[in-house]
């Protein structure tokens, strides 16, 4: 794997960071602000509003420019509004700089996993994206634990502000690592792009990869309260819980990288049966402590391992979007994260307690799998007689 897909990594860290950090900051920000815990946990919505609207248009945007300027232009328009997030004592202009900076998060995103998967030859794109999610994932063992100790030490606001001195470095580390040239872009026509993004099985991973990761931050948005105020543990074991569920993700993306370009389908079918039923046994399980920690490191593994794989396929699945295809991927996931945490939010304030966003979590995830048994004749249909049948990289 080319080293530049390292230091891609480092501002996908870096971004991955502030995408995360509010699950062990949303009490403080709520106290601070005068809001519910709820509304602060809409924050993390408005981030993922701002990815799903970002991600097909700042790719389309980008299209025409150089990878390494457009990565270089979302990465400072990111750093600027964290900047403005961390000054701030408004609700209402932190929930805006959340969209603006989401906005730039999408576009970055986007063209990076199309970078990362041409970087590689076409058959290693699972592991190319997984090499790039690393950098989510350790901002789940890191980036985020630390924001919650920053949070505790000194305030959410300092949190803001070591997302801005992550990102000076990820800029550095793409001006030096990608190329800049204007022939590393050289787009076809948008209109055949957009054409082949109407494939069934794209439609289906997409689908798939929006509940799972509905399901992922439906919990891991109020991670925080359960921990304290179902399992019973005093708050600073807060940041250790989101560790170990960061730990569980980087063992999933590292797994899930291993067999996403050849047998992707044991992945998703076993691996998704397995991810529906530990969301319930953990909304059962969740006053036990000791089953929390145990159900917090697996849920991890499981949800990244199964969406990190949904990731490459649909990369996989749109081999005529070569621009398009890493945003469209993105804005489904990110569909996911809004509707996740809304729902949860829902649910909570509908009075069934801090437990009701893992029932919600298992009930997402098992209508990925309804959708992926739905499809399956459809999908067996789009395949045009004496066509070969679909290879072990279908989902």
């Amino acid at each position: 794997m080319p080293f530049a897909l390292v230091l891609l990594g480092l501002a996908v860290f870096a971004q991955g960071t502030s995408e995360f950090m509010l699950s062990g900051l949303v009490p403080d920000i709520a106290r601070d602000l005068g809001v519910s815990v709820p509304a602060a946990g809409a924050l993390t919505s408005a981030f993922a509003v701002g990815m799903v609207v970002g991600a097909p248009l700042m790719a389309g945007l980008g299209r025409r420019w150089s990878r390494r300027g457009a990565l270089l232009a979302f990465l400072f328009a990111f750093l600027a509004v964290h900047v403005a997030g961390a000054l701030t004592d408004s609700f209402a202009v932190l929930l805006a700089t959340r969209v603006i900076g989401a906005l730039a998060n999408a576009g970055f995103l986007a063209v990076a996993l199309v970078t990362a998967a041409a970087m590689v030859p076409p058959d290693a794109k699972g592991r190319a994206t997984s090499m790039l999610l690393g950098g989510v994932t350790l901002a789940c063992v890191v980036g985020v634990p630390a924001g919650a100790l920053l949070g505790q030490w000194w305030g959410w606001r300092a949190a803001f502000w070591a997302v801005v001195l992550l990102s000076v470095p990820a800029v550095v580390a793409v001006a030096r690592s990608v190329p800049g040239g204007a022939a590393d872009t050289a787009p076809g026509p948008l209109r055949g792009e957009l054409r082949s993004l109407r494939g069934p099985r794209l439609q289906v991973t997409l689908l798939m990869g929006a509940l799972v990761n509905g399901a992922t931050f439906c919990t891991f948005t109020y991670l925080a309260p359960l921990t304290t105020e179902a399992a019973g543990l005093d708050g600073r074991w807060v940041p250790g819980v989101l560790a170990l569920f960061g730990a569980g993700s980087l063992a999933g993306v590292s797994l899930g990288g291993r067999f996403a370009d050849r047998r992707p389908g044991p992945v998703l079918v076993a691996g998704g049966a397995a991810l529906c039923a530990g969301w319930g046994l953990f909304a059962l399980g969740a006053g036990e402590p000791v089953l929390l920690l145990a159900l917090v490191l697996v849920q991890g593994a499981l949800s990244f391992g199964v969406g990190s794989t949904l990731i490459s396929q649909a990369l996989y699945a749109a081999p005529g979007a070569p621009t398009l295809a890493g945003g469209f991927a993105t804005a489904a996931f990110n569909v996911g994260a809004a509707l996740g945490p809304w729902l949860g939010g829902m649910a909570i304030g509908a009075g069934f307690g801090y437990r009701s966003p893992l029932w919600v979590s298992a009930g997402l995830v098992a209508a990925a799998l309804a959708a992926a048994a739905l499809s399956l004749p459809a999908r067996a249909a789009a395949v045009a007689p004496g066509q070969a049948r679909p290879g072990p990289r279908d989902a």
